[in-house]
């Protein structure tokens, strides 16, 4: 009884750890759809969001659902300076001039939060005032739930938005094919700022909800950015419902793998694990195998 109250509770942290991913993970793959490149900025997305609700929640006192509405109100104004300053300038050269742009743009960034804020990681307060509950022997968390919901209520939200508004069919339209798009009338440069706008928004919602768990700091963008990109790729490569489920394979593995194995090397088994699939399963669990003709 105790080994599966353990491994429940384990199962828990990793869904709350692997929903983090997957809203990162759900920010690659827009990008990655609407541009045919990587944006290896994502992860610094979640690390400004943080840092902007630090801001306005500790630093100028607001109270916190109005701190977490400024501090996503930023992001969006972030995801439009970052469309036209390092996507559109690139817009029609080939994938890696701009891959490369995203990667300048993710050490610019760091630097400058680190200049602006310092080296100290930042502590934010949990949304709910209570420490969480406990369910057959396991205690649910109270930001891990809160994490859990919101990813949740994103994911309804996303597939609402991309499958039954007309926006959202212009988004998917300009993702498919952006030459016959603009033969629609679709006005490709807007669909792909308002895809910037709410992956950067995704981040900044990914970045305060793990702000209390694992601190505001430098280096928490990169070490998201990298498992949720594994985990864009263990989903396969490119597909929404992959990016999420991989997301959460991801943390429930690092999770089960930390308990059972080894806590030091926890960072480690994601890699592994994206190793194996990369071995076995190069085109991810939704990935459909394409093959070349000789």
């Amino acid at each position: 009884m105790q080994f599966v109250t353990e491994n429940l509770q384990i199962l828990f942290t990793g869904l709350g750890l692997g929903s983090i991913y997957a809203l990162v993970a759900l920010g690659f793959v827009l990008i990655i759809r609407a541009t045919n490149v990587v944006n290896f900025a994502q992860g610094d997305f979640a690390m400004l969001g943080g840092y902007a609700m630090v801001l306005f929640f500790t630093g100028l006192g607001w109270p916190y659902w109005i701190a977490f509405i400024g501090a996503l109100l930023a992001m969006a104004v972030f995801g439009v300076l970052f469309n036209y300053g390092v996507y559109y300038p690139l817009r029609h050269r080939s994938f890696l001039p701009v891959l490369i742009s995203t990667l300048g743009a993710s050490i610019f960034l760091q630097n400058t939060v680190l200049y602006v804020a310092g080296p100290q990681p930042k502590p934010l307060d949990k949304l709910l005032n209570f420490d969480g509950i406990t369910l057959g022997g396991v205690f649910l968390d109270s930001q891990y739930i809160v994490i859990l919901v919101a990813t949740v209520a994103l994911v309804f939200f996303t597939f609402l938005f991309f499958e039954k508004t007309l926006l959202g069919k212009k988004l998917q339209a300009t993702s498919q094919d952006k030459d016959m798009a603009r033969l629609l009338g679709i006005p490709v440069a807007l669909m792909i700022a308002i895809t910037f706008i709410y992956s950067a928004v995704l981040g900044g919602i990914a970045g305060v909800l793990v702000g209390p768990i694992l601190f505001v700091s430098i280096g928490m963008g990169s070490i998201i950015a990298l498992k949720a990109f594994a985990a864009t790729i263990i989903g396969g490569f490119g597909d929404v419902k992959g990016a999420i489920v991989g997301g959460l394979l991801l943390g429930v593995i690092e999770s089960l793998a930390a308990q059972h194995i080894s806590v030091p090397y926890k960072d480690a088994y994601a890699f592994l694990a994206l190793f194996l699939f990369l071995l076995f399963r190069p085109q991810g669990i939704f990935g459909e195998k394409v093959s070349e003709k000789a």
